[in-house]
Parts: C-alpha cells; structure tokens; sequence
C-alpha cells in the first residue's frame, strides 16, 4: 500500500482540485481541527440520540512474517476484544452486538467476528458478523454499530477490524481443483487414476493472492504511481512525508502517546507492548532505493509506502444514556445525521464532504495531520486502521484541548469515508 504527499494544504478554503489531491494524499488520515469561531457550539442534533466512543484499544502493529507469524486472524482479535475488556471492566453481558473487519480472510474462520468473540468469552447468545469494504472495513464496523444504537436496537457493540498479513490464503490452480474435486467424487479406481493421469506440471502452479483490483488488475502501488504522475507528486515529497510519519511516529512512541496499544503476549515468544514498523532514517538513505512498482521510473518506493501488517483493534461504542449509566467517561462524540455528514460511502462523496467542511473552517495547517504518525510508520493492517484513527483522534483531542476531529480514508474500488469525532467535555 502506499501513501503519497501532495501540495500542501492552504490555509484558504479548497478547490475540488485542492480536494481531490487532498483525498490522494494517503491510505487513511485523521485531522484535528479546530473551529475558528470563539464558542465551541457541538454538532449535537436535537432529538436524536448521542451515540459515544467510550474507549478503544490495539494489538502491537507488526511487520508481517515476523512475531505474529504463526497465528491466525482470530487470534489478534481476540487478543484486542480481551484487552478491551480489560481496559474497560466491560461486563461480557453488557454487549449487545459484536461487528469486525477483515478484507484478507482466513477460510476457516469466515466469520472471524465470532470466533474471536467465543474465543475471548462473550456469551454464544451476543451475534457477531463481519464485514469486507477493503481498507475501510472497520470504519464500516463502526458506521454499523452507530447504525445499531441509532435505531434503538442496540445500546453498547463493540466494533473492529483485524489483518493478518503472514499467511494469506494460496490456491491451488483452477484446473487443479477441478481435478481434486472430480477425484473426491470418483467411485471406480479406474476413474482415479483417469483422473491422476490428466494432471499437468502446470496444474500445480498456485494461484497467490495480490493487493490489486479485481476489476483492473491494478495494485495499489500501480495506482499511486499514476496518481502522482497525474497530479505532479515527486519523488522527494513522498519522501519527506513518509520521513515526516515515521518521525512523528516515534516521537509518539516514545512519548506515552500511542495509548491505544495493548500488551500482548504471544504464545511461545515474548510479551509484545509496541509496533515495530517505525523507522526513522535519513533522506539520502531512501533516495537510494529503487521504484517498487513502475520500473525505472516509478516514485513509489518501500521507503514511501506501508508495509505489509498484521494487527487487530477494537473499540467501545454506546448510546451516551447507557454509558453514563454504568459509570463511563466517554472519549468522545461520533457525530451522525448532521449537516456535515459524517460516514461517507463513495470517494466523490467524501471530497465533496471535505470541501465543504473546509469551506467552513478553513483548510487546516500541515501540522494538524497525522502529529503521532500514520499507516506509512505505524502499519497499515487493512481492517485494523479505521479504528486506531478514531481512537487516535479522540485522544489527541483529549490531548490538544481541541473539539473536533475529522477521520478520512479511502479503500479499493473508489470507495471512501469519513467521520466527524467531537471531544467529549472534559
């Protein structure tokens, strides 16, 4: 996956362009921003239920293939339901619905919402299900939860995403499993070794998964390398963005900021409290790595990209009544059905969404994005992300003083969304 940097951001209201470079601009980005005007009034809407984050949580991030690399999906999210549990001394009972992400899927575990509910002792009587929308697989599993509360059928669900990038699933050729299905079905021996006998050294190439569109056979890298192309990003601003993540990145690291990350300890190996993608380096180190994508005159490299991770994350979502009544603190607002909509389901809509936000409040400094890194220093495990976003912007609002928030993603397919998060008073 990979991030790029386009012409910052002015501090006058944005043109479509402006917009539209803004929206290109990387995976998934969170934005704090602040309204000009000197009252803080709050997007609440009169008569229509408040629905809050009360608290969310993460595994470690990790590089794919290394410490995770012998578990399996529903192992990181129960791993991130349990310390959610722990974080929260939420009562098991108490969740009325459980929804996850997960974009690569593990075939025997489909369903990894409820394995990984059952697997970290919620009741076989709370549904689970999961849900697919590319790298905004979570944020769906929260627009879900919000929909849930808003509509009255629920008052707490917990909402995730999980990727599990070390061992993804590899097929056998077509002809292949032809063949292995016919032999299952065979019923004389002769049929069999008929059967057998067809089998062709090409047969047995397997057939491995890709980071690309299924509609146009174009990954991700493929498409970031256009896109800058087409809208002029060099080479040394990608650079400098993907420097600026992983330093900010560990300056949060090692500041206490990132919060959200739950120790876990994996079995066989050690506890494991922190990411380990962060990389801080020079400019004239990733000046000397090659095009990753289109050779040899690329500008995507694995300097500038993401890397492949594994990871999980949860978070606690309730009506506002109800998480008073057990004794929460919220974190903070999710902002729904106002006139700055706030969960966006196509691209075209967000970039409209984020123009007339920005029309209104101005278009933010470059500071205010990303200030404890993102998905390029961090890790970018598809699912996992939309909810460390929310997460991280309702703490660094906590952090900052500040009272809104605003999380932006895009996903495959030309899809996208965004999220409005209002601190909740301290």
């Amino acid at each position: 996956m990979a991030s790029m940097l386009l012409t910052s951001l002015r501090s006058s209201p944005l043109t479509s362009v402006q917009a539209a470079q803004f929206a290109a601009r990387s995976l998934s980005t969170s934005v704090h921003l602040q309204a000009q005007a000197k009252s803080k009034k709050s997007l609440a809407t009169p008569g229509v239920k408040n629905i809050v984050l009360v608290d969310g949580v993460r595994t470690p991030f990790l590089q794919s293939g290394t410490i995770y690399a012998n578990l399996m999906p529903h192992d990181l999210a129960r791993a991130a339901l349990q310390g959610l549990l722990n974080r929260t001394g939420l009562p098991k009972d108490a969740v009325d619905y459980i929804v996850y992400g997960t974009v690569i899927q593990e075939v025997k575990t489909s369903n990894v919402a409820r394995e990984a509910a059952l697997g970290a002792g919620f009741s076989d009587k709370t549904p689970a299900h999961t849900v697919t929308m590319a790298c905004i697989s979570s944020n769906q599993a929260m627009t879900t939860a919000v929909g849930l509360i808003a509509a009255g059928q629920c008052d707490a669900v917990v909402a995730g995403g999980v990727e599990f990038m070390s061992d993804v699933p590899i097929r056998h050729s077509r002809k292949m499993r032809k063949t292995m299905l016919s032999l299952n079905k065979a019923k004389t021996l002769g049929a069999r070794l008929s059967l057998l006998g067809s089998i062709r050294l090409s047969h047995l190439a397997p057939e491995l998964p890709a980071v690309a569109e299924f509609s146009t056979a174009e990954t991700m890298g493929h498409s970031a390398d256009r896109l800058a192309a087409a809208f002029g990003v060099s080479r040394l601003e990608q650079d400098e963005f993907a420097l600026r993540s992983h330093m900010l990145a560990k300056k949060a690291q090692d500041s206490g900021l990132l919060s959200d990350v739950i120790s876990f300890k994996v079995p066989g190996k050690d506890i494991v409290s922190k990411d380990n993608g962060i990389r801080p380096s020079t400019m004239e180190q990733m000046a000397k790595l090659k095009p990753a994508f289109i050779k040899p005159h690329g500008t995507v490299t694995a300097a500038n990209s993401s890397f492949l991770t594994d990871g999980a994350s949860a978070v606690l979502i309730m009506s506002e009544e109800k998480a008073l009544a057990m004794g929460y603190k919220p974190k903070a607002y999710l902002r729904y059905k106002t006139k700055i909509m706030p969960y966006i389901k196509k691209l075209p809509d967000a970039l409209m969404y984020t123009v007339s936000l920005f029309s209104q409040v101005g278009a933010p400094p470059m500071e205010k994005f990303n200030s404890w890194g993102g998905s390029l220093s961090l890790g970018h495990p598809f699912a996992a992300t939309g909810c460390r976003l929310v997460t991280t912007v309702a703490h660094r609002l906590q952090k900052e003083g500040g009272q809104y928030g605003l999380v932006a993603a895009c996903a495959a397919g030309g899809q996208g969304h965004a999220m409005v998060i209002e601190a909740y008073p301290q």
